[in-house]
């Protein structure tokens, strides 16, 4: 028998509800990072639609989540992938560091050497 993958989220935002979540068992993360995935998660709702949830996979992969209602016409399905895709592109280093943070300090796994601490 096979468990569910283990899934721990980040932060998302809401544009139904108009809210912003943050996962309290990251507080120890710089204000500046907290800020920044912020405006990311709100930024993404208010041009896109939908649910917008960071959040990490069992082998410490960040992955974007996205929810849209069926009832939600003005969703942009196509500008998610691109809004996305440009996230991944423009926060490549925040993101990366973002999955080390996690790895190292939630999944206690080592540097390797290539690896550099920032």
């Amino acid at each position: 028998m096979e468990l569910a993958e283990e899934k721990v989220v980040l932060c998302g935002a809401n544009s139904y509800e108009q809210k912003y979540y943050f996962n309290e068992q990251f507080k120890s993360l710089p204000e500046s990072i907290r800020q920044e995935l912020q405006i990311m998660c709100v930024l993404y709702t208010e041009d896109i639609g939908g649910v917008l949830v960071l959040e990490f996979d069992e082998d410490g992969t960040l992955e974007f989540k996205v929810t849209a209602s069926d009832e939600d016409y003005l969703f942009d399905e196509i500008g998610s992938v691109l809004k996305i895709k440009q996230y991944q592109r423009e926060k490549r280093e925040l993101l990366e560091s973002l999955e080390m943070y996690y790895r190292v300090f939630y999944l206690g796994e080592e540097l390797e050497d290539g690896e550099k601490d920032s």
